[in-house]
């Protein structure tokens, strides 16, 4: 998984908030203005979302001549498979997952134990009400690659309607 550059996570942190209320998706026009701070030009972030488009990140429908951007997976699940990538970096992946276990806090141990128990059992976890575990079944969010082909992303001409 490629890492995100600090436009390209602005841009992911805005879908990833916006879920709940919007889960059709938004528009370049709602990225820019959700960024207005940063002072974007609207075709940078038609820019920035087209490449994440082609790296599998976000996907995208049409609404009549526009398009709707989602994230293709959860935060949880992108960070999940960053440190997976990161395991995967080379030495001992033994000796880096207790590294990792030892410097944990003692509420982040527990999620753990709590996923790895579920995992074994087959039961999911109940949601873990301290360390912000989120939403049930988080810690079981599994990380699944979209595909994304040439006619999926647009012309600038189909993203000239959405501003």
């Amino acid at each position: 998984m490629t890492r995100l550059g600090d436009l390209e996570r602005a841009v992911m942190d805005v879908l990833w908030d916006s879920v709940p209320s919007t889960s059709d998706g938004v528009t370049v026009r709602e990225v820019a203005d959700a960024l207005a701070s940063r002072e974007l030009a609207y075709t940078t972030v038609m820019t920035v979302l087209d490449r994440l488009a082609g790296k599998g990140m976000v996907q995208r429908q049409r609404e009549g001549r526009a398009w709707r951007y989602r994230a293709a997976a959860s935060r949880e699940a992108h960070i999940a498979q960053l440190m997976l990538d990161a395991l995967d970096l080379g030495g001992s992946r033994d000796a880096a997952l207790v590294r990792f276990a030892r410097s944990v806090t003692g509420t982040e141990a527990e999620v753990l134990r709590a996923a790895l128990s579920a995992e074994a059992t087959g039961v999911p976890p109940a949601e873990h009400a301290a360390g912000g575990a989120g939403r049930p079944g988080a810690l079981t969010d599994r990380v699944e690659a979209p595909t994304s082909t040439r006619a999926d992303r647009p012309t600038s001409a189909d993203e000239a309607v959405d501003r």
